[in-house]
């Protein structure tokens, strides 16, 4: 059985100091906030202990905006500069925000039953909210399309800074249009949260974005080393082709 080679240059796993460090914090923030959210701070007035479900929801809809950023910024890093590094974060930024996004989706729906009756309706929020995990669905389809690396590169590039637009139209998709959907909680100049469910919801931030950075820098160098291997083979299979070629020329 004859096994592949991994490039010299390629690391034999993803992690590193940094990734630990990151992965203890990570740890430390999430046994704080779920110690905090879950059973220190008491019940909302109004929605009772189905509160507790915002300090996940929100957190997670951020992180998930975290993850698209990196795309874009990547995106527009891979048209100026042609960077397969920057190709890379940015389908980490997306894999990592999808699954983000889809758990929003869930999180969302469990809230509204209790909130609203229901766990699904056609409210202007759930909507884009939808809408953007299909349009990133779609991103990442791209970047496994069958084409030449430097043009698919491009191609998901054009696609992942275009698919950013939705990212501002679902934040604001309340203000934008009647919805069911509550309004922000918390804005630079006014909060309508109490001092703990301020507190669990900074905690819930903190951790989710901790937890987002981790999980995009891991995911980045599996990516990496698929792509050194990737490029390796081509450059075996480049120097063997070679080797006959010069064979059949001595012959």
């Amino acid at each position: 059985m004859t096994s592949i080679a991994v490039p010299p240059s390629a690391p034999e796993h993803t992690g590193s100091r940094l990734t630990r460090v990151l992965g203890a914090a990570t740890a430390v923030s999430w046994v704080v906030w779920l110690t905090y959210g879950l059973v220190l701070s008491p019940a909302d007035v109004v929605q009772s202990e189905s509160v507790r479900l915002f300090y996940l929801h929100v957190p997670l809809a951020l992180s998930a905006y975290l993850g698209f950023t990196v795309t874009l910024v990547g995106s527009i890093l891979v048209l100026r500069k042609n960077s397969a590094f920057w190709d890379q974060m940015a389908g980490a930024g997306a894999e990592v925000g999808l699954v983000l996004a889809g758990l929003v989706l869930v999180t969302g729906a469990l809230w509204g039953r209790p909130t609203w009756g229901t766990y699904w309706v056609w409210d202007p929020r759930i909507t884009a909210t939808t809408l953007l995990f299909l349009v990133y669905l779609g991103y990442l389809v791209v970047r496994r399309l069958d084409l030449d690396a430097e043009v698919r590169a491009r191609r998901a590039a054009v696609f992942g800074i275009v698919a950013f637009i939705n990212v501002p139209i679902t934040r604001y998709s309340v203000q934008i249009w009647n919805s069911l959907h509550q309004e922000a909680t918390l804005s630079l100049t006014d909060t309508e949260m109490d001092g703990s469910q301020l507190t669990s919801f900074a905690l819930g931030a903190i951790a989710m974005a901790l937890f987002t950075t981790w999980l995009i820098i891991h995911r980045f160098r599996v990516g990496w080393l698929e792509y050194e291997l990737d490029r390796s083979g081509l450059e075996s299979a480049i120097l063997e082709r070679r080797g006959e070629r010069t064979a059949t020329e001595v012959v």
